[in-house]
């Protein structure tokens, strides 16, 4: 026999191992993308589970430098498709470019898992470190994108009522704990069957790590309700639709007026035929009047006839310049006052609203500074309106993805909240669904009713057990009217506000610490010996 035929029989088990050695790598991209299908407008939350299990069994052992690397395919294979409609209408590049930004987060959280992976307890670590960069990835870079938080995809979950006990990142890392508790279960298993034994305490976490968030979920069940407190309001959410989707549609901007004005009146129409209930109070989207009514005397006539029409004041969304600074603003326009109160958006929109970097951004391409003329202003302070007696909270659009910014407006006083939006730039992109869970989480969250009046669509009315009783579909002129319950208790979520966050990322830099410290003093005593 010839030397080249004793090489032959090793050449394809050399192409196996090669392409073995890829299947960690796939793994987690593709496991990545399971925790992105398991998100609105599916229903199937449960995917976070075996997302997070085959993700656990990616890192288990792992250096960090491999987490590192594995964690980034994960956030990749999650982010990419869940953030796609960023480039609806701009393109690819910003929503490449944020992708990449965020899946760093990811990375970083993929090489902490590894190193803890081998520490008693792993599950309890893992879980904490996700939601540890769940946080950071909510403050930065320019105050943070939230979007893509493991509760977010829990509205029809089981787990859902731990957002009423400890907020999102409870909610968060339950959903999460309980996925790592699966790999565990099933690793051990498998190792028991292999005659190897397993210790009891081992086996112990890992039930626990299932057992514990499920049983949770039940025992926080009792917090979620939808009984008035305070008496019922009949409240209106209107939408009346842009001229087409798109960002030109600003070129429009009083057609837009036009349209929520034209539909606030065809309700009162129906309400005078006796066939809509009188609303008490009526609530226009964000951007429904881009044109500023305090500057132009048409836009100011049309909202006025608009509210004296359906005689009940209406929180609209205008678009304000005051002292020379832009802001996205809600206006309380009473029927027979006028304007008497407004609402500055807090967390604007990097990119969207502000651009960061300007200088920077207009050296490397001039036509993109272009996309943002004027920066919008930042408001200072929650707000509460007070419509036919009611205190509703508003939150603007992307204010609903940031934990504060709708926990301020309930410490505030708020017995409802109004999430006005405007997602018209993003077509029918998943976006709107996207945000509509995220308000879902919130009414539990609170124990509010949550009204989301859109410009166009999906609208919907969502009762403070996140049930949506009442929505719109898109890009159709509509209008949602219905009685609600006011509520004034706060929630364990309301009244713990960020210490669950801060003690979960404690815990997490505490199983950190506890693994880089043995393995420290593993390394010198191999040196010693």
């Amino acid at each position: 026999m010839d030397e080249s035929d004793q090489k032959q029989p090793t050449a394809p088990a050399s192409r196996t191992a090669r392409l073995v050695r890829f299947v960690p790598a796939l793994a987690a991209a593709l496991s990545g993308v399971l925790l992105y299908v398991s998100f609105p407008p599916r229903t199937l939350w449960w995917l976070a589970l075996p997302a997070f299990a085959v993700f656990g069994w990616v890192l288990r052992g792992r250096s960090w430098k491999a987490g590192l690397g594995l964690g980034y395919l994960f956030g990749l294979g999650f982010l990419l498709p869940l953030l796609v409609w960023t480039g609806v209408e701009v393109g690819p590049g910003p929503w490449l470019a944020l992708v990449v930004i965020e899946a760093v987060f990811v990375a970083l959280v993929g090489a902490g898992i590894a190193t803890v992976s081998k520490l008693p307890g792993f599950p309890l670590w893992a879980a904490a470190l996700w939601i540890a960069g769940e946080a950071a990835r909510a403050r930065v870079p320019f105050s943070g994108f939230p979007w893509g938080k493991i509760a977010f995809g829990q509205a029809d979950g089981v787990f859902l009522p731990l957002a009423a006990a400890g907020g999102t990142p409870v909610l968060g890392f339950a959903v999460v704990l309980c996925g790592f508790g699966l790999y565990e279960a099933v690793r051990l298993g498998l190792e028991k069957r292999r005659s190897r034994e397993v210790r009891r305490s081992a086996a112990v976490v890992a039930l626990l790590s299932v057992a514990v968030p499920v049983a949770g979920a039940v025992a926080a069940r009792p917090l979620v309700s939808d009984k008035a407190e305070n008496g019922t309001v009949t409240v209106a959410a209107i939408q009346g639709n842009v001229p087409r989707a798109g960002l030109d549609f600003n070129a429009q901007r009083r057609a837009v007026l036009d349209y929520h004005a034209r539909e606030t009146e065809r309700l009162a129409t129906q309400v005078k035929a006796g066939k809509m209930p009188k609303p008490d109070l009526v609530l226009w989207p964000e951007n429904s009047s881009d044109i500023d009514p305090f500057a132009n005397e048409d836009a100011r006539a049309v909202i006025d006839a608009a509210a004296k029409a359906i005689d009940a004041p209406i929180s609209v969304g205008g678009v304000v310049e005051r002292d020379g600074k832009l802001y996205n603003e809600q206006i309380l326009w009473d029927p027979v006052k006028g304007p008497t109160d407004t609402y500055d958006k807090r967390q604007i929109q990097p990119f969207g609203e502000y651009l960061p970097l300007r200088s920077l951004i207009g050296a490397i391409n001039s036509d993109w500074t272009s996309m943002v003329r004027q920066d919008f202003s930042r408001g200072t302070e929650p707000g509460v309106f007070t419509m036919a007696g009611a205190k509703v909270g508003l939150v603007t659009c992307y204010e609903a993805a940031f934990d504060w910014a709708v926990r301020s407006e309930v410490t505030d006083g708020a017995q409802l909240i109004s999430v006005p939006s405007n997602n018209a730039t993003f077509d029918r992109s998943e976006m709107t669904y996207q945000q509509l869970a995220m308000s879902r989480v919130r009414a539990v969250e609170h124990s509010r009713t949550v009204t989301v009046p859109v410009t166009s669509g999906v609208s919907a009315i969502i009762m403070p057990d996140g049930r949506i009783t009442q929505k719109t579909g898109m890009f159709v002129a509509d209008s949602l009217v219905q009685k609600v319950p006011l509520r004034s208790s706060e929630t364990p979520a309301t009244k713990l506000g960020i210490l669950p966050e801060m003690l979960l990322v404690l815990v997490a830099a505490g199983g950190l610490g506890w693994a880089i410290g043995s393995g420290l003093r593993n390394r010198r005593a191999g040196a010693a010996g």
